[in-house]
């Protein structure tokens, strides 16, 4: 009797073991998607329904998109993004671009932190995109910074973008890289300013 509650308790040890190590399923992909998990040094084709292991890279592909379905929050990756999966809705991205969409339950709250080299956003809200340099706030609130200077409260509906000073900037004017490569962006370290756009500060 003893060996075997022991052995039923080591299975159920090895099966929670995996599961905590689990980042995400993907639900959905398009065109060439790949993923590259932690000490391998190759990337494999990745299918719908594959699960994604705590950090491992997700790499799309030109004209390539996934979704990554991680509790109750949607990651859509677009094409040429490179993004790895952490605890706690950590999210590391490399390079491209991402759209977080959640639907948490009722009386909870949504938490993210996305970072990229020259970015940092911690977010409480249920929609946003981010792509390196640039935020979009579609719901909810953001802490974004850049490498040097003070934070800025981005709210629903606004953006803000890190200039090549590593600040965000005092403006919520900015142009998130276009979903489909192929379009022009802002300069290096920022978005493009909209011709005679303004906009209140994102820390009103």
């Amino acid at each position: 009797m003893k060996k075997t509650f022991c052995g039923v308790l080591v299975f159920c040890m090895a099966a929670y073991g995996i599961f905590a190590q689990t980042a995400g399923v993907i639900r959905e992909l398009t065109g060439n998607v790949e993923l590259k998990t932690a000490g391998s040094p190759v990337f494999i084709a990745a299918r719908a329904g594959d699960e994604i292991e705590m950090n491992t890279i997700v790499s799309t592909g030109f004209k390539s998109t996934a979704v990554i379905e991680t509790g109750d929050t949607l990651i859509t990756v677009r094409p040429l993004t490179r993004l790895t999966l952490a605890e706690n809705l950590n999210v590391n991205l490399q390079a491209g671009r991402v759209k977080v969409d959640a639907n948490p339950k009722a009386g909870t709250k949504a938490n993210y932190t996305v970072q990229s080299s020259g970015a940092t956003a911690l977010v409480q809200g249920t929609s946003f995109e981010f792509d390196a340099h640039n935020i979009k706030m579609n719901e909810g609130t953001a802490v974004f910074r850049g490498i040097s200077g003070p934070a800025a409260i981005v709210k629903t509906g606004g953006e803000n973008f890190i200039g090549a000073d590593g600040r965000p900037s005092e403006s919520a004017v900015c142009s998130l890289m276009p979903s489909v490569p192929g379009g022009g962006r802002g300069g290096s370290g920022g978005g493009q300013q909209a011709a005679g756009g303004g906009g209140g500060s994102c820390c009103d």
